[in-house]
């Protein structure tokens, strides 16, 4: 009991750590399972393990028989890559398949034979292991990739592939890995070994594929009907995915992670509502999963295993697929690419692996030792290769993405939060100069709008969605919180300001800051001290235009401008443009603006004649119109 309760405390823990020093969890959860498992036996006056995974009669230690480890393990791995395949959305890679597809068959295939060779000759390994090896190493993590792309502001498409590589080369990895230990047992056994072998393959890959798109289009019709209650969903998700497991599974042995991997990639796909309510249950179900197999997994190990890594060779072997093998894998896949040569440098020195290879390499040792001599270091220079491509991408990314020149120097892109008419109107403006502009909302209607205009719109929740994890914006640098809630919009601010509002953030004014005096109004205010969201949801309607008024054809001054704007209450200003090509947002407080160099003054609403311009007037347009009623279906994106 209590070292149960242990693996799960210190795998939290572990996982705490990683978020307060920003590096991958998979640093300490190995770490702390090293130390509990082989390490410990010199601390201990028996030379038991404090935390021993697999059950010893002899000894009377232990956790678990060696079979059931081996069931919670495939399980375990079958969830997370279930998890990991919900992400999958296709927009994402629109314009990069080929590389991507080229890493997946091509970078998959050099990896294969690139790092049995090595292995072969420089351990001494016998060739069936050696292959194992490689097939092994082939995934990179998804797990260990995504922490490490939250915090590193790199260039979308290098961004995107990375996250796609990581998720999708799991189940190949796994499937080359699975067809290569059939080889081996089939050998082992005396079986044709030809016939036999892609006999396996086959039936896993029909099997598996055909199974992942049944249960994906059996699970959407069940929730587009409401056949399954709110409260019951994550339960019962939960527990279809190792359903589906466990039938592919029993159907064609080894086919039950391609079968999950393909069920969560078809309903990452689909319009599902309920969809970022089962990624937020099992995103916290894998972090616990792979908090406890990683310590589970490294206690497994023994000294001698250990002992083994000190070997030169190992050194050699590990340089080797890092420096030569990983980067004629990217480079030969994306050889008709527009990526430049640094960028296929950048993608192919960040390549962790993660807890696919770590999890496999451990069954598959377990099952052949006493089979092929050799086959109990297998794990450990897999966790060799695992532990040191993540300490090596934990600590370089940062100063290969600045040397490289994919790290983003100036953040140009505009995320606006709400994706309503008046957001739709300035966001499409936007577009046709030429920037960057994403709109984010929680109502799938008004995406499906944004979409059909051209725009780039992504359906979020800023209240449980990780905007971390969307590579679209890493780019952003503006921040625009547009929605018609002020509480959604002022959460928007102090939560996302400082990630995606470098170059300025903005929001809305809520009815009773309008009526403030001037000089206690809050200098995020956007437009004007005079506009809430009803007098933009109004004009928007209205008047569906946007101008421009250029100084130098006007010969008026700024202010004079921005003051006859102000006062039309069918008019919202919007920002300026200077000679040198940047913008900027105007805010409640026209004052803070720089008026030099400044091109032209951008409005929407209807069009303006200056010459009958209205003189000033300090009346807030709110007051011409009663405040609007929210939508208590819409009180947070």
């Amino acid at each position: 009991m209590v070292e149960l309760a242990c693996i799960v405390i210190l795998g939290i823990f572990a996982q705490w750590i990683a978020w307060k020093t920003k590096i991958p969890a998979i640093l300490p959860l190995i770490i702390i399972g090293l130390l509990v498992g082989p390490i410990s036996t010199y601390l201990t006056h028996d030379g038991l393990k404090w935390i021993d995974p697999i059950f010893q009669p002899d000894k009377e230690s232990g956790l678990f028989p060696a079979d059931v480890l081996f069931y919670f393990v495939t399980l375990s791995i079958g969830i997370i890559l279930f998890e990991g395949g919900l992400t999958l959305n296709l927009k994402e890679i629109r314009g990069m398949t080929p590389t991507i597809f080229g890493l997946l068959t091509v970078g998959a295939l050099i990896t294969f034979v690139g790092a049995a060779i090595p292995a072969h000759y420089l351990l001494n390994l016998d060739w069936r292991l050696s292959f194992l090896f490689s097939s092994l190493i082939i995934v990179t993590g998804p797990t260990v990739i995504g922490p490490i792309l939250r915090h590193l502001p790199i260039k979308k498409n290098v961004a995107a592939i990375l996250k796609w590589e990581g998720i999708l080369i799991d189940p190949v990895g796994a499937l080359v890995a699975i067809l290569m230990f059939e080889f081996i047992v089939a050998e082992a056994s005396d079986a044709i070994l030809a016939e036999h072998a892609l006999k396996t393959f086959a039936q896993i890959l029909i099997i598996g594929t055909s199974i992942g798109f049944s249960a994906a289009y059996a699970f959407y019709y069940a929730l587009k009907n409401n056949l399954i209650p709110k409260y019951l969903l994550n339960v019962v998700a939960l527990a279809y995915v190792l359903f589906i497991f466990v039938v592919s599974d029993v159907l064609a042995h080894e086919s039950g992670l391609l079968a999950v991997v393909v069920m969560g990639m078809v309903l990452a796909n689909f319009k599902l509502k309920v969809l970022h309510e089962l990624l937020d249950f099992k995103e916290s179900i894998s972090i616990l999963l792979i908090s406890i197999l990683f310590i589970v997994l490294s206690a497994n190990m023994d000294m001698n295993q250990l002992i083994f890594l000190f070997d030169w060779r190992i050194l050699i072997l590990f340089l080797v697929i890092l420096l030569v093998v990983r980067p004629l894998s990217v480079f030969a896949s994306a050889r008709k690419s527009s990526l430049t040569a640094k960028e296929k440098w950048f993608i192919s020195l960040i390549g962790p692996r993660g807890i696919v290879a770590a999890g496999i390499a451990s069954l598959f040792g377990m099952k052949l030792q006493g089979v092929i001599p050799g086959a109990e270091y297998i794990t450990p220079i897999v966790f060799m290769v695992v532990l040191g491509t993540v300490l090596f991408t934990s600590i370089g990314s940062k100063w290969l993405a600045k040397a490289l020149g994919v790290w983003v120097e100036k953040f140009e892109g505009i995320l606006i939060v709400g994706a309503n008419d008046a957001s739709r109107l300035i966001a499409s403006y936007l577009k046709r100069m030429g920037k960057n502009v994403v709109l984010l909302d929680r109502s799938p209607e008004k995406i499906q709008e944004a979409k059909q205009l051209g725009l780039n719109a992504i359906l979020a929740d800023v209240y449980t969605d990780d905007l971390t994890d969307i590579v679209d914006l890493n780019e952003m640098g503006y921040l625009i919180a547009m929605t018609e809630n002020p509480r959604v919009n002022q959460f928007v601010m102090d939560k996302f300001k400082e990630r995606y509002g470098e170059n300025g953030h903005f929001r809305i004014l809520s009815p009773e800051e309008i009526l403030m005096r001037k000089e206690k109004v809050p200098h995020e205010g956007l437009f004007s001290c005079t506009d809430d969201y009803f007098n933009l949801h109004k004009v928007a309607k209205k008047y569906p235009h946007v101008h421009e008024i250029h100084l130098e054809e006007s010969r008026l001054d700024i202010m004079d401008i921005l003051n006859a704007i102000n006062c039309d209450k069918d008019t919202i200003p919007l920002l300026i443009k200077y000679k040198n090509g940047q913008i900027a947002f105007i805010s409640s407080h026209i004052e803070d603006l720089k008026t030099q160099e400044v091109e032209s003054v951008v409005y929407f609403g209807k069009k303006l004649d200056l010459k009958k311009a209205p003189t000033p007037d300090k009346t807030p347009k709110d007051e011409l119109s009663p405040p609007p009623e929210l939508d208590s279906g819409e009180q947070h994106l």
